[in-house]
This record gives C-alpha cells, sequence and structure tokens, in this order.
C-alpha cells in the first residue's frame, strides 16, 4: 500500500499543486477552461462531450482529527487524474491518507447553474473510491446537462473508528468520515457555481454503503441545508453503532495493535497499514473481520437515522430508495459451493451470517416449497438471504417516511444482469451502471443493447428527479410515491411496471422477526 510520494497530512499552502502533479502525473490540456475556486485556480480536460476535474482537494485532515478546508495553493492546479482512495484492504490500486478529493464533470464552467448530482461510492465503510469506471459521470453529464461530482473520504479505521470513550482527544473518531463527506458538500455549496452548476439543487445518489452514508448524513444536523433530493440504491441505514459496542470494537482493534489505552495516541503515528491490518480482527458482536461505521457520539449523530422514525431534519428532502430483486447473488452466487444445492443442503447455508436475523432455516425452506413451489433450492438461497438481510432496512426506511407524510418513490430492480460465471439476476450492485448510464464500463454485466435501453428509463428517471424532485419521464409508466396502504413500488424490467407490494409475501414472512442493522 503505497503513498506514491503523497504526505499523510494533506495539502499546506504551497504543497498542493505538487502533490496533485504526483498523483497525477500528466497536465491538463492547455485548451480547456479556468475554474477559480476558494482555494486557487484549476484548469478543466476534456472528456467526452464534457470537461472534468478530477483529484481536486476538498479538504485536509491530521489522523483522526476533524477535517478541515484545504489550504490554498499557488499557480493553476493540475488536476487531470484521480486522485487516490482512502487506504484500505481493497483493490484500490492508489491509496493515500492524503485521500479527501473530488472528481467533477460539468458540460461547461458557465453560470448556467445546472442541477448538481453528487455520487458517494459504496464498499460498506470500509473499501471503495469514486474513480470506479461504472461511476464515471461524464456520461451522464452530458446526457442531462448536469454536473456530476465523485468524492472519497477516510474509510474503516481511519474514518470510522470509535474511540471516543477510551481517551480524551478521540471525541470525533466515530464519525470522521461522514464529516468529510460534509466538507465534500460544503466545498459543492461553495464552489459548484463556477463548474455551471447549482448548489441549491444539488442530489446525494450512494449504492450499498454509499445509499448507507446518505441515510446518515440525513440524520446528522451539521448536513442540513447542503443537498436537496437523496438517492439510495441498495444501501440504507436504519440504526447506527451504539457508542457502547462501538467502544467494544475500539477496543478489540487497540488490542490487535498491541496497544493499551494509556498507549492509544501511537495510533497517530503508527504504519497505516498496520491500522488496516488490525482492522482484521474479530469482531466481537458480529463476528467476521471488526465492523467500522458511523456511531451515535451524541456530538455529529445524536440520533439514529431511521429510527424510531424517519430524520425530522430531511422531512422536505424528497427521497428515493431502490433494491434488487436478487441482491445477495453477487455475495453468494460466485461460490460454486452455493451451486446444485439440495432441499437438504439448503437448510446449513442459511445460516445467521447470510440471514442476519434469528430464524430456523428449516421453517425458511418449508415456507419457501409451501408458497413458491416454482424455485430451486440454488433460487431459494437467493430469494431467503435477499429478503432476510439486504431488502428490510429499505422496506423500513420506506414505511418510515410514509409514516411521516414524506413517502419516498420505491423502485425494485428486476431486469437481469450477468455476472462473470455465467448467472444472471438483479443483483447488488447491478443498478449502478443503468442508473448512471455506464452500462459498457468495465464491471458492468448489462452491456449490450438491452442494458442501454434499460439505462435509458433509469438514467432519465434520476435526471428528472435530480432537476424536479420526481422520477417520473415518458419513458416509465406513472410513478407514485410509496404508501403503507399500497406500497406503491416502480418494478423496472424490460418492461417496467408499477405494482402494489412486489415480494409481499416474503415481506410479511420475514418482517415477523426482529430487525437489527448488522453491526449496530
Amino acid at each position: 500500500m503505497s503513498d506514491q510520494g503523497l504526505t499523510r497530512r494533506g495539502l499546506g499552502l504551497t504543497a498542493g499543486a505538487a502533490t496533485v502533479l504526483a498523483a497525477g502525473g500528466v497536465r491538463a490540456q492547455a485548451d480547456g477552461p479556468m475554474v477559480q475556486t476558494l482555494y486557487g485556480r484549476l484548469r478543466l480536460s476534456r472528456e467526452g462531450q464534457v470537461w472534468t476535474g478530477k483529484g481536486i482537494p476538498y479538504g485536509q485532515a491530521e489522523r483522526f482529527r476533524r477535517p478541515v478546508p484545504p489550504g490554498p495553493w499557488f499557480g493553476r492546479l493540475a488536476v487531470d487524474r484521480y486522485g487516490p482512495a482512502s487506504p484500505q484492504r481493497g483493490a484500490e490500486p492508489f491509496q493515500s491518507e492524503d485521500c479527501l478529493r473530488l472528481n467533477v464533470w460539468t458540460p461547461a464552467a458557465d453560470d448556467a447553474a445546472r442541477p448538481v448530482i453528487v455520487y458517494i461510492h459504496g464498499g460498506a465503510y470500509s473499501t471503495g473510491s469514486g474513480s470506479s469506471p461504472m461511476t464515471n459521470g461524464a456520461r451522464l453529464a452530458a446526457r442531462g446537462d448536469v454536473v456530476v461530482v465523485t468524492v472519497n473520504h477516510r474509510l474503516g479505521p481511519l474514518g470510522y473508528a470509535p474511540l471516543a470513550r477510551i481517551a480524551p482527544g478521540f471525541e470525533d473518531s466515530g464519525n470522521l468520515g461522514q464529516l468529510d463527506l460534509i466538507l465534500a458538500l460544503e466545498w459543492v455549496r461553495d464552489n459548484i457555481a463556477a463548474f455551471g452548476g447549482d448548489p441549491a439543487c444539488v442530489t446525494l445518489v450512494g449504492q450499498s454503503g454509499g445509499g448507507a452514508k446518505i441515510a446518515t448524513l440525513m440524520a446528522m444536523p451539521a448536513a442540513v441545508g447542503l443537498f436537496h433530493r437523496a438517492v439510495t440504491m441498495s444501501g440504507q441505514q436504519v440504526t447506527a453503532s451504539g457508542p457502547l459496542n462501538g467502544t467494544r470494537r475500539g477496543q478489540v482493534w487497540l488490542e490487535a495493535l498491541g496497544l493499551t489505552p494509556d498507549r492509544i495516541e501511537e495510533v497517530r503515528t503508527l504504519p497505516v497499514q498496520r491500522l488496516i491490518e488490525a482492522a482484521g480482527a474479530t469482531d466481537p458482536i458480529l463476528g467476521g473481520s471488526l465492523y467500522f461505521g458511523p456511531v451515535l457520539d451524541g456530538r455529529s449523530l445524536t440520533r439514529h437515522p431511521f429510527w424510531p422514525d424517519a430524520p425530522g431534519q430531511s422531512a422536505a428532502i424528497p427521497m428515493m430508495i431502490g433494491n434488487c430483486r436478487e441482491e445477495t447473488l453477487a455475495f453468494l452466487g460466485d461460490d460454486p459451493a452455493n451451486v446444485g444445492l439440495t432441499w437438504e443442503s439448503l437448510p446449513g447455508k442459511l445460516t445467521p451470517s447470510q440471514m442476519r436475523i434469528d430464524i430456523a432455516p428449516e421453517e425458511v425452506v418449508d415456507w419457501y416449497r409451501r408458497e413458491h413451489p416454482e424455485l430451486s433450492p440454488d433460487q431459494v438461497l437467493i430469494r431467503a438471504t435477499t429478503a432476510a438481510r439486504s431488502w428490510r432496512a429499505a422496506v423500513i426506511e420506506a414505511e418510515m417516511r410514509a409514516a411521516q407524510g414524506s413517502p419516498a418513490f420505491v423502485y425494485q430492480l428486476d431486469f437481469p444482469s450477468r455476472r462473470t460465471n455465467g448467472r444472471t439476476g438483479a443483483y447488488h450492485t447491478s443498478d449502478i451502471p443503468l442508473m448512471l448510464d455506464t452500462v459498457e464500463a468495465e464491471g458492468s454485466g448489462a452491456a449490450g443493447p438491452a442494458g442501454q435501453a434499460m439505462a435509458d428509463r433509469m438514467a432519465d428517471a434520476l435526471l428528472a428527479f435530480a432537476r424536479t424532485g420526481d422520477p417520473n419521464h415518458p419513458g416509465l409508466p406513472r410513478w407514485t410515491p410509496y404508501s403503507l396502504a399500497r406500497r406503491e413500488t416502480m418494478v423496472l424490467d424490460r418492461t417496467s411496471r408499477m405494482e402494489d407490494d412486489p415480494r409481499g409475501d416474503e415481506r410479511r414472512f420475514f418482517g415477523r422477526i426482529p430487525y437489527i442493522q448488522p453491526g449496530t
């Protein structure tokens, strides 16, 4: 995990340009428009039909401290390459603690005041970046005459280590990744007009962990007024980690580092790779590796995001909530051991770690065999784990918004994409290239004419929503918000349709069992 010449402390007063040049290499095209930000000038470069600036610094942060705005730079900043991702165990090739960077795509750096779409990446709270080919904003910006932004922030223990109750000086450590996102949104508010965007029309979009981060922002007082619409795709956050369970995780992490609480200050100077490796210690609550995510710290986050109700501070923000019918095909479908199951072997696969609720596997199998005899054991594995663990939080958030009187637009993706092993389904992440119009990008399972036709419909729904707060457009049937009486849902498929309470029998079956957000 190399810092590739980048410093841990972030941009200084004069080192900023050198830092970005180290990350960016080739300079931007000389004929691109010059943009003046609050911190200095930068020149955009051409990408397809739009202009782009990549690796733009929006902040700087010392380890385990709140982020602050970047220092000003002198001269012209080269912003023609993606900036580093947060250090992580993920496969990101370019990692550094100097990761508070964002990327912008715009049709023109003028005063047109276009809607702004800010995409927050997934990977839970531990992996990922804003530089995935599937989240490239060039096509969406050109398609909808909008400004698109993607963002990197601190992840894992660097962004969400719950140390506040262990020692003074770490009061914000459990939510630093969220505070990074708030700083990025403040940067958008203060600078996006120079890129042709409207700071009063900002839509947050996030998939998986990105959606969960958005749900959490909806309950954070410091985020009020920074965004005006929200789209969560297969990613919700009903509850945050409690302070006591969070502290237990922090203690286990310190023990994995060989540190006692009286030596906690050493985490500020240890090699970053050791911090990331220690995150592989066994989680004292969940099992598996340590969970890092937002903490109910009483400072930045003073209530659970969607419990006991939807956050009042975000009631006026239009919301879209989505899920994929075969979510867990992405997690379980590539394992040969999950193919060719029998009714006798299936219960052994429906473990608590896969279901995330306490229910007898035999009861689940019996119910599906009785109510859905058309499904094979392989299919029941995916349908049951999806309904029990991946879909529940989306249903809860939709219910909370409806009860609040600010109903969301809800979708279920049925359109099948193809995994690398040939299996097909609407799996976790398959809505990303469809919503962002990147079906031909690396990692997409929807390449081809049918996928592009689906992307046309979904991307246009996102663009309509970003512009007006309503996803309706001529390419889809009339989309009505979700109510508790009917549970209206847009089923997105080759032929899309509105349906009341799709998979309602599965919702009712698993709804009998209390749901606790994993990690909290």
